[in-house]
Formats: structure tokens, sequence, C-alpha cells
């Protein structure tokens, strides 16, 4: 077993329960590090929407994991817990937390349940070369406390998952790994990523936070995709929950260098004819003051002295003064503000890798190769990401707990 990450502990725990010997080989200090720091250190372990709905939010192909979830879904994963002793909670978007609200919690507790399963975890240990016989796996070299070992095996699951926050251990490896045995490798890219935009104006607006917005994304002059909810400025763009589940599109509409724009409606619940209404109403009945206090009415104030100098209105003239076609620029722009986007934040900002081993080669059904007979893959070493919310986390449970009961089952 290669990597103690989310999806390396259920594979462990569910090859040991299945009756195989099993080692764990950890590159860190200690298992389970980017764990620790998901949700924000809370831990967002699963998501409990239908399967219907929750393979809408993976991609770049979620009916792949039908035969996955068949075998191991959110369910599975919250009564696993629970006998761990980890209580959960269910919060808005059906996202699951544990009740401590720490990562350290969940983590505590797979180790706990992987080791009461028998499985030996070794850490310092990272995995160099597959031993390859023909058309099979046979065990794996690698560097254990500075010193090269080799280990036989009849049975190897690549968990090491993806690129994002390098820091934690997530380097890439398997993807080495994967290509010695001959796997196509989808190129892999930043997700769930912040964004980045040009312009002198934008500067100003770091730290500012917008609640119940829409924001969408046009690639080359055309909608490709929006998401409602929250987002915030950054020193250099933008992020928040509905900016990186966008930002998937976005990254790959730069790859293919196309242009990218990203507008922001900041009143997705008035059409332009009761916007201008509202509008008209206020400006009528504070008619004698400045069209700066006015728009305190209309915007968070952290946001107004940007707004008043994109539009290059007057902010000291009183609202009796705004004239029709300035109050139509103010509509406009409060239902399509604009930003020219130009990149996007590194691996180690992402939440999630994009791209990996490519799934066309892997069994839906037990998570082994097609190519390498005793080799696994599991969590984001696949070509498999997700939206925010705890789906990345969920397709990590789902495929580590197939890969290893599926491993120790063929034994």
């Amino acid at each position: 077993m290669i990597g103690a990450g989310a999806s390396g502990l259920l594979a462990a725990g569910a090859a040991a329960e299945g009756g195989a010997r099993v080692l764990l080989l950890e590159k860190m200090e200690r298992p389970a590090r980017k764990l620790l720091i998901t949700g924000k250190g809370r831990c967002n372990i699963t998501n409990q929407s239908y399967q219907s709905e929750f393979i809408k939010h993976v991609h770049p192909g979620g009916k792949y994991l039908k035969k996955v979830f068949s075998q191991f879904y959110t369910e599975d994963m919250i009564a696993l817990l629970e006998k761990c002793g980890v209580s959960v909670k269910t919060e808005r978007g059906s996202r699951v937390f544990p009740e401590s609200d720490k990562a350290a919690t969940v983590v505590e507790g797979l180790l706990e349940w992987v080791k009461a399963q028998g499985v030996r975890i070794k850490v310092n240990g990272s995995v160099k070369q597959l031993m390859l016989a023909p058309e099979k796996v046979a065990g794996v070299k690698a560097i254990v406390d500075s010193k090269e070992t080799w280990f036989d095996a009849e049975r190897v699951i690549i968990a090491t998952g993806g690129k994002s926050y390098p820091a934690t251990g997530s380097t890439g490896d398997g993807y080495h790994l994967a290509a010695q045995a001959g796997h196509t490798i989808i190129p892999v890219r930043p997700s769930l990523v912040p964004v980045t935009f040009s312009g002198s104006l934008q500067k100003r607006l770091e730290g500012i936070a917008l609640k119940n917005v829409t924001a969408s994304v046009w690639v080359d002059g055309r909608k490709d995709k929006d998401d409602f909810g929250e987002m915030v400025f950054t020193a250099d763009g933008v992020s928040g929950p509905i900016i990186l589940t966008l930002s998937r599109n976005i990254v790959d509409a730069l790859e293919a260098r196309k242009n990218v724009r990203l507008s922001i409606d900041l009143k997705p619940a008035l059409d332009d004819l009761k916007l201008d209404h509202r509008l008209q109403r206020d400006l009528d009945a504070e008619g004698k003051k400045s069209l700066k206090n006015i728009f305190k009415l209309w915007l968070p104030s952290a946001l107004i002295p940007f707004f008043l100098e994109k539009l290059q209105i007057d902010a000291s003239k009183n609202g009796h003064q705004v004239t029709g076609a300035e109050r139509k620029q103010i509509r406009l722009m409060m239902k399509n503000m604009v930003f020219d986007i130009t990149g996007y934040r590194p691996f180690k900002e992402a939440i999630i890798t994009a791209g990996g081993v490519d799934t066309r080669e892997i069994n839906a059904s037990t998570m082994e190769s097609k190519l390498i007979k005793g080799l696994y893959f599991a969590g984001e070493v696949l070509n498999l990401d997700g939206d925010t919310g705890g789906y990345n986390l969920q397709i990590a449970w789902s495929t580590g707990w197939v890969a290893g009961y599926n491993a120790a089952r063929s034994l």
C-alpha cells in the first residue's frame, strides 16, 4: 500500500479486514497530513446528496463512480467513522463534518481502526519504483529511513494523492509509478484554486467578501458556467466557494489559451426591470443625499469606491441629480461587474488536482489496473475530481475501500 492519506487509510483498513497482510508505506514523517487540513481543519467528510446528484459534481465523468458507490458510499463512511468513535453532523448543502469540528478527530479514529486491523505502517518510506513481472505486479522498491529496501507483494495499491498542497507529501509520485506500469496520465493541473485577474483598480478590492451573488465564466465571448453563493477578493484576484467551483473551467480555458472573463451579478434576485425600479425609488426617496451615501443602500461599503471610480460618476452629486444614463450605468455594472482572468494560483494553493491516471484503464468494479494484474489505484491520483462540499473526500474514501476490499478478495 503506497500512501497513508484518506484513500490509503481506507484501502489499508479494508484490505486488512478482508484477511490480507498489509504494509502501508508513507513518505512523510506521519500519516494523513493533508487530511488534517481539509475543510480548513474541520474536515468536510462527505456530502449526503443522492448518488444521481453527487455524480454531477464529479469531473470529468462522475458516472464512472456508480459501480464504486454501489459498494461503498456516504452512509458506509459515516457508519465506519461511528464505529471508530467519531460522531458526525450534517450542515447546509448536505455537507458532513465531525461533531468536534476537528479533522484530527477523523484522522485519529481512522488510524486506530487501521492499526486494530493489523496494518503495519512505515513512515519516511518513499516508493521509487514498481517491481513488475510479466503483466503483473511483484512488489516495490522504496527508500525507508534513507535505506533502499525491496518489498515483495502480490498486490500493490497506489494511493499517493495528486500534486496539490505538496508540503503535505502530494508531489505527484503516483503518476510516475503509474507511467512505469504503462498507464496513461491525463495532464494534471490545479483545481479548486483561486484565480487571478488584470487591472490596476482591482488591488483595492482585497479582502472584500460578497454573499448571495452569481459569478459567471465567459470563454471567448460565450457563457461557460455559473454558480451562486459566496466569494472573496484576494490580493491579485478572487477566491471563495463559487470561484473554486468555477476554477476548473477557468484553468482549462486558460490552458487552451482562450480569453476568459468573470462576470459578477451583485443582484441576482432582481431582473433588470426590478433593479431599475429599485434604484429609481431609492434615488427619489434619498434625493438630497450624496450618491456615495445612497450607494450604501445597494452595496457593501468597501466596494463603493471601486464601483464609483470604475463608473466615473461624481460621488458627491445628490441623488436627484443622477441622470437616467448614469442610473443605467449603475444597473448594468451591478448585474455585470466584469474582470479579465489572466491566470490561477499554483498547486501549493490548490485544494485538489485535476487530471491523473486515466480511469478508462482502471476497472471501476475493483479499481484494479486493466494493464497490470494486482495493481490498484485509489483517490486523487486518478483522473477524478469534484466540486467543493465533501465530494473529493468521498471519492477518496470510496475508491480506497473498493481497492482494498477487492485486492484482498482476489488473493
